[in-house]
């Protein structure tokens, strides 16, 4: 979480923050951390009047980043430990535990055993207390982690679309009055992308089967922000 004198920007994990963070801590003068990967519920209360700016991204994608980047860590989080059953699962089975997590299965009380019992500086940072409401939830993961992250606050938000991400952020700074100087636009316009994943299009990882249950799990959260499959 960034906050600016103007507005708080919260890091939905995987979703372009990472590259938001980043050009509001260069070019946002008095803009300060709060703590890492916090949710808007931990707004400071002397901020929480201020506009929020977030970033969402298909869920399709987002499970194929996750993967991606987990796997190749030399040591993954909690979380994809748990889902891959310590790397020994694939792409789908993995994300089929993850799916289910909102159906209260069996790997949701090992995955909270496994998490720490208060918010820390670093990783996932999402304690066993935070995850423990998606049981029987009928959420998948990303949706879950979507509403956990971006819930509560009275004050205006503003949830755009990764795939328009340079287009939206500069569009929320203008919509604030913000002015837009050329080293600002320069690097919103032509900085490349920060803390990626390396995979192959992810489309090509879905079967049919798995697809369906994405759209079933983050059925809402699609229809929220318009996502498609064959988008």
């Amino acid at each position: 979480m960034i906050a600016t004198d103007r507005f708080v920007f919260v890091h939905l994990h995987k979703s372009g923050g990472t590259f938001v963070n980043e050009c509001l801590m260069r070019f946002f003068p008095g803009a300060r951390r709060i703590g890492y990967h916090l949710p808007r519920s931990c707004i400071p209360q002397d901020k929480r009047s201020l506009p929020v700016l977030g970033f969402v991204r298909s869920p399709w994608s987002y499970y194929v980043s996750w993967f991606s980047f987990q796997s190749r860590m030399a040591q993954p989080n909690a979380l994809f430990r748990c889902a891959s059953e310590d790397r020994k699962l694939d792409f789908e089975a993995t994300i089929r535990n993850l799916l289910e997590l909102g159906q209260g299965n069996g790997k949701l009380d090992s995955l909270l055993a496994a998490l720490p019992r208060e918010y820390g500086n670093q990783g996932l940072n999402l304690p066993a207390f935070a995850l423990e409401p998606i049981r029987n939830s009928g959420k998948g993961f990303y949706s879950y982690l979507h509403d956990y992250m971006y819930a509560g606050g009275d004050s205006p938000a503003t949830i755009g679309r990764v795939e328009n991400l340079r287009a939206e952020f500069k569009a929320f700074l203008l919509g604030l009055d913000i002015p837009l100087p050329p080293a600002l636009t320069g690097f919103i316009d032509e900085a490349s992308p920060r803390n990626t994943s390396t995979h192959r299009s992810w489309r090509e990882y879905y079967s049919d089967d798995l697809a369906e249950l994405v759209a079933s799990r983050d059925h809402e959260l699609l229809r929220i922000y318009g996502y498609r499959f064959d988008d």
